[in-house]
């Protein structure tokens, strides 16, 4: 995301809704705006009208400033965004005006009535996916992709366990893993969760809040550990999931809200891995590896994003406070125009 301010505006100075972040600090900083410009889009650059944008946990972090990157202020956040192409530039081919369409990435930020994004990463959106689901599948499918694929290179046969399978990226990956031929283990905080897990196509799902999970999901492996973790919370788990791995088993830390202390022999034994994952490095061929896998998940219907809570655009404190200090996600949260 770019500095809104940065964008060039449309010279009839048209304005729009948007959520505008002046200062780093807690969700009362999004605040809405009825006066900010609408973006122009350069020549290889779609306009789009927005109809939902999905919020993702590391625009909480962005917008506390505690995460790495932090975008010049004021800034709009969103990278996720569906909706119809509004005006395309004068070099894009790709797209026409009117046209459904979803986003891995805008420039201008997604949580506003319009928003522009590179041509590169724009893509229509499938007729039998809800805007709402085209707001769902951006960063969590990609996340997904790489952190299963790219980074911990999970094979057909191993078995992947999914630490905190309810959420968008959690969905994200039971769908994916099913797909690779994985056994699918996933672990969910209430009886909701749980049961989504099971209904997106996990063989086996335990409830990460009870004292003695680990021990049913080793028992569930006949003793022999995961082959990957995939972890959402390594401040919590990465301790306990590091002994449920099996010989040269792979942890893929997507998520992290602190610092964790582990015990290196734990790795040694075993000759596991600790796999960051990080979706802003992945490089352009990787990403349009991972784009011609989820295409190929939307044509045969294994991919189908499943939408948690919606909140209006007016609402998008509401929906960063939830996000973070809820009970337990149960689908993907979205914004909706």
């Amino acid at each position: 995301m770019l500095n809104i301010f940065s964008i060039n505006t449309m010279k009839s100075c048209r304005v729009m809704k948007a959520v505008c972040v002046s200062e780093f600090g807690g969700p009362e900083v999004l605040r809405l705006q009825s006066d900010v410009p609408v973006p122009t889009p350069g020549r290889r650059q779609v306009l789009i009208r927005v109809r939902a944008c999905g919020v993702n946990p590391v625009e909480t972090y962005i917008r506390a400033g505690t995460y790495a990157r932090r975008p010049p202020l004021p800034y709009t956040p969103g990278s996720d965004v569906s909706g119809e192409v509004q005006e395309v530039g004068e070099e894009v081919t790709s797209f026409k005006a009117g046209e459904r369409v979803f986003t891995t990435a805008t420039l201008s930020g997604g949580y506003a009535e319009l928003c522009v994004a590179e041509e590169a990463s724009v893509f229509r959106l499938p007729a039998g996916l809800s805007p709402e689901q085209g707001a769902a599948l951006g960063v969590p499918y990609c996340t997904a992709y790489r952190a299963l694929v790219t980074r911990a290179h999970a094979k057909a046969g191993e078995t992947v366990l999914i630490h905190g399978a309810s959420g968008g990226v959690g969905v994200a990956a039971v769908q994916l893993g099913r797909a690779l031929g994985l056994r699918v283990l996933g672990t969910a905080g209430t009886r909701g969760g749980l049961d989504l897990v099971l209904q997106q196509g996990a063989h086996q799902v335990f409830n990460h809040r009870e004292e003695d999970y680990t021990r049913k999901i080793l028992e569930a492996t006949g003793g022999a550990g995961v082959d990957v973790v995939l972890e959402m919370l390594a401040n919590l788990n990465l301790g306990a999931d590091l002994q449920m791995l099996r010989q040269g088993g792979r942890v893929a830390v997507v998520g992290s809200r602190g610092s964790v202390e582990i015990n290196p022999r734990d790795t040694m034994a075993k000759e596991s891995s600790i796999l960051g994952v990080a979706l802003a490095s992945a490089t352009p061929e990787e990403r349009e590896e991972c784009m011609a896998a989820l295409s190929t998940g939307m044509e045969e219907g294994w991919l189908r994003p499943s939408v948690g809570r919606c909140y209006p655009l007016k609402m998008a404190a509401q929906a960063h406070q939830d996000l973070m200090e809820g009970p337990g996600a149960c689908g993907k949260t979205v914004l909706t125009m």
